[in-house]
């Protein structure tokens, strides 16, 4: 009993630092909207400066501590001026890796400078011993905790009494209206970053004498952090003290009662985030910003002759090649292949997945046993490495179904460092008697010696041919319908989903595929050696290779390979070592710099700058060649079943939709027949669109019944619904931006076959549009833009496109939203006209919610009217215009020459 109180109250001096680093995220969350990723290594930088001036050149500790904190605040206000302000319209993923880049410089820094090992450091508060309840403990706990509670209020009053918090409250809430008030959120982020950040400076010299001196020790202090200050929602000062106290108090706990099960303490902040979010049903906040902007995406082509020649030479200069020079191939290849796998997950996915190397140490971990335990050859052992961790993949990719951007990349680190702490610095689990890991011995490739020990060339040869060979693979995904329905997922899970893809499944695939080339990567760095290492697989890793990956370029097959030569140890490296002797030992440090300067200057990556120059100077070698030919045609309209819909009726019976207190829908009925046009109508907040979401499933809240074809679809998902037969468009449009007009309507025409996903890999299927998909075509006269891409389309042609693609998918019933929005008279008429055709010619059920009301009523045949979500009339346009009610909300509209007589 008495150990459990003593290991709380040394806890609860822990958790206080946990509780003051998190506050100084929260600060820098609540004054920018930024999830800061560099705060442990800004509180790292100060403790290291703190150190150095009191240690080296005899300043006094407390002096000493003001500079080193007012430093870690200066990093912060410079880290939002020269990083994160000019990054305000770039993507979500652009705006965390600024943060990654700045992590990944400071700790670079620190290492070149300190070293990697752990520094005992003195503190200056009170250490002597006070005894509780029979149980003796460091006084300094005691501080530590009642700075903590004294800071805690101090920051609640800050920001609930003050104009600096009410202001911090209003850029928060809406940055607009704040402007509009007299608040600049540039002032309020940078006051927010100097704080938070001056915080995490103090934080982080008062946790050393606790934890040590080390540059990783506080580096990774972040995810306890983090944990703690998702407890408080990102807001709540008190309620990120209590749950950093938590924490600590489990950890310490768990450190003395745990001690069967390694690594258990380390992973209780992944496993209080994971408890908060299946807890609360919902993601990590996430404030988002307008234009926001993803990465380029490249083509996925791939030149014949030109790769050919190019691995031909690569080959050849590593036969010729010295072991340095091997070595350094092996290590550019397979650090391609781990960046490769961020392009398959990040850049066509949009995930944002900080596991690339704990997937890749579990592919080696797994082949190493195969070999070790079972005495595998490496043949077999390397594909049930591959293999053995796509589950794990898999299982990566549950938090994805609910989650993404920055807070994926959350979860995903705490699952790498979980993984990493409780398996790979397990040694029971990592290690084989007499041995740092796992011993493999050389390994032997259908009975040649290929071992990186005696044939450092060959081993690189084979990492070569075998990155070559995966690179082939993810282009032939990406030109392919599965390689379409991620770039879909990436682009708007929601329009996605409307077509019939299921996002799910997209993401299970893209972290599956992800893990596969990861694990090949792992596998191929554990048995360069005799032996599996796994300090090579670091989990904090991961932060490095997604910086590289956005130098490279995240949506490029040539990223990786240009992204990984800044690496050290690399190729790059090696060349700067012959320009001028000892670069490489600076190389983190100048892959951090660049990958800043990249974020600023050139978000997508020196592949995309490097194919452009290429191409603009083959054009101007190559002769002028005859005009490419246009799309052909698509074929004129025929008869017959052609683009006939499938006739099946929709029924929505009793549809209610809340939120929270409010009814949007109360108890809505209509139905839509085939070949028939239902005009909904009414004012603003009538509940027209909330219909339209929960008939199409994306109100799952929503009561009642929808019915297709007297099948009950109530219950099914969205993408189930559409493959049913219900499609829809969305009043802001949704359009896929990074896709031409012809791949939107392949991603909504295109209906992949079990196996599609697997002989995607190895030749990507294309088929003609289907040709009621043509027909579309010609109807809404977009023959001749299929190759543009959606945004040089003009507005007009984007609305046509956005009703177009929802054709494509072949509904039985369609459902538009707000289709003539934005669009001139004419524009109008002639969009009733395509609308009453495909009622008319294809047989389809339209349900048209329209603001127009001419429109309406020139088209429709049953207008059903809401008012507060509720049907206050359904007939003809004509009995809808005579009726007394709605005659008395749309006087104006619908019988002016009544109203004039009248």
């Amino acid at each position: 009993m008495d150990d459990i109180l003593r290991f709380a109250l040394l806890g609860l001096g822990l958790g206080a630092l946990y509780a003051l680093t998190a506050q100084g995220i929260v600060l820098i969350y609540r004054g920018s909207g930024v999830l800061n990723f560099a705060h442990g290594a800004i509180g790292m930088t100060a403790a290291y400066l703190q150190w150095e001036l009191t240690a080296n050149h005899g300043v006094p500790y407390w002096t000493a501590l003001v500079v080193a904190v007012a430093v870690a605040g200066l990093l912060g206000v410079l880290t939002h001026l020269l990083v994160m302000r000019p990054l305000r319209r770039a993507s979500s993923l652009a705006r965390l890796v600024g943060t990654l880049a700045v992590f990944i410089v400071l700790t670079a820094v620190a290492v070149k400078r300190y070293g990697d090992s752990v520094q005992l450091v003195a503190g200056k508060l009170p250490s002597g011993l006070v005894k509780i309840g029979g149980v003796t403990v460091s006084e300094d706990r005691f501080w530590l905790l009642g700075i903590a509670v004294v800071i805690t209020p101090a920051l609640h009053l800050l920001y609930r009494r003050t104009m600096f918090g009410l202001g911090t409250t209003a850029v928060a809430e809406n940055q607009s209206a704040a402007s509009a008030l007299g608040w600049s959120s540039d002032v309020i982020a940078a006051a927010n970053w100097g704080i938070g950040s001056a915080l995490a400076g103090l934080t982080g010299i008062l946790i050393v004498p606790v934890i040590g001196l080390a540059v990783n020790g506080l580096t990774t202090l972040l995810l306890s952090a983090l944990a703690a200050a998702l407890v408080g929602r990102f807001s709540s000062f008190p309620v990120t003290l209590a749950g950093g106290l938590v924490i600590g108090v489990v950890q310490s706990e768990l450190t003395r009662f745990g001690t069967n099960v390694t690594g258990l303490a380390a992973s209780v902040p992944f496993l209080v985030i994971a408890l908060v979010l299946v807890a609360r049903g919902q993601a990590l906040p996430l404030r988002g910003t307008f234009l926001e902007r993803l990465p380029a995406l490249g083509t996925g082509r791939v030149r014949p002759v030109l790769l050919a020649v190019v691995v031909a030479i690569a080959l050849l200069l590593t036969a010729v090649s010295s072991p340095l020079w091997a070595d350094a191939i092996t290590n550019t290849m397979v650090l391609s292949l781990i960046i490769l796998s961020v392009v398959v997950v990040t850049g066509y996915a949009g995930q944002v997945s900080l596991a690339a190397y704990a997937l890749a140490g579990a592919g080696a971990f797994i082949a190493g046993h195969a070999v070790a335990d079972w005495g595998w050859p490496f043949e077999l052992a390397l594909p049930a490495g591959v293999l053995g961790t796509i589950p794990i993949g898999l299982l990566f990719a549950l938090p994805a179904i609910r989650t993404r951007g920055v807070n994926l990349a959350i979860i995903t680190l705490g699952l790498g460092t979980t993984l990493e702490v409780m398996v790979f610095q397990n040694t029971g689990l990592a290690t084989t008697t007499g041995s740092d890991g796992i011993e493999v011995g050389k390994q032997t490739l259908f009975g040649i010696n290929i071992s990186g020990v005696d044939h450092p060339q060959l081993y690189a040869g084979l990492v070569l041919v075998l990155f070559v060979l995966a690179a082939l693979a993810v282009a032939n995904v990406r030109r392919s319908r599965t390689g379409r329905r991620l770039i879909a997922v990436r682009a708007n899970e929601r329009a996605a989903a409307a077509l019939g893809i299921s996002v799910r499944a997209t993401k299970l695939y893209a972290f599956g595929l992800s893990a596969a080339i990861a694990a090949l990567a792992g596998v191929l760095i554990g048995f360069r050696s005799t032996s599996v290492v796994f300090t090579d697989f670091a989990s904090f890793n991961s932060i490095t290779v997604l910086g590289l990956a956005v130098i490279g370029g995240v949506g490029y097959l040539a990223g990786p390979v240009f992204g990984a030569t800044f690496a050290a140890g690399t190729v790059g490296a090696r060349f700067g070592d012959l320009v001028v002797p000892g670069l490489s030992e600076w190389m983190p440090l100048i892959g951090g710099i660049i990958l800043l300067l990249t974020l600023v200057g050139n978000q997508d990556g020196i592949a995309r700058e490097t194919g452009g120059q290429a191409a603009a100077l083959i054009a101007r070698i190559r002769p002028p060649g005859p005009m490419a030919s246009a799309p052909a045609p698509a074929p004129a309209p025929v008869e017959g079943a052609a683009g006939r819909a499938r006739p099946l009726p929709l029924h929505v019976e009793n549809l209610t939709v809340r939120y929270g207190g409010v009814v949007a829908v109360d108890g809505l009925s209509f139905a839509v027949e085939p070949g028939r046009i239902v005009g909904l109508i009414g004012p603003n907040g009538a509940g027209k669109t909330s219909a339209i979401d929960a008939v199409t499933g994306f109100t799952p809240a929503a009561s009642g019944r929808v019915l297709l074809g007297g099948d009950d679809v109530t219950g099914a998902a969205v993408h189930r619904r559409a493959r049913a037969g219900i499609s829809r468009s969305f009043q802001s449009l949704e359009l896929f931006e990074d896709m031409t007009v012809l791949d939107n309507l392949y991603a909504a025409s295109d209906r992949p076959g079990p196996l599609t996903p697997v002989t995607d890999l190895v030749r990507p299927g294309s088929r003609p549009l289907p040709e009621q998909v043509l027909l579309a075509v010609r109807e809404f006269g977009l023959d001749g833009s299929l190759d543009r891409s959606v945004g040089d389309l003009s507005y007009g042609e984007r609305r046509l496109l956005a009703i177009a693609r929802a054709v494509a998918t072949s509904p039985s019933v369609l459902l538009l939203d707000e289709p003539a929005a934005g669009l001139s008279d004419d524009e109008t008429r002639e969009l009733a006209r395509l609308v009453r055709r495909l009622a008319d010619d294809w047989g389809m059920g339209v349900l048209l919610v329209e603001h127009d009301v001419d429109m309406v009523m020139s088209v429709c045949d049953q207008v059903v009217v809401l008012d507060f979500g509720r049907r206050i009339c359904v007939g003809t346009p004509d009995e809808v215009r005579r009726d007394p009610a709605v005659r008395a909300a749309y006087l104006g509209d619908l019988a002016p020459e009544e109203a004039a007589a009248g």
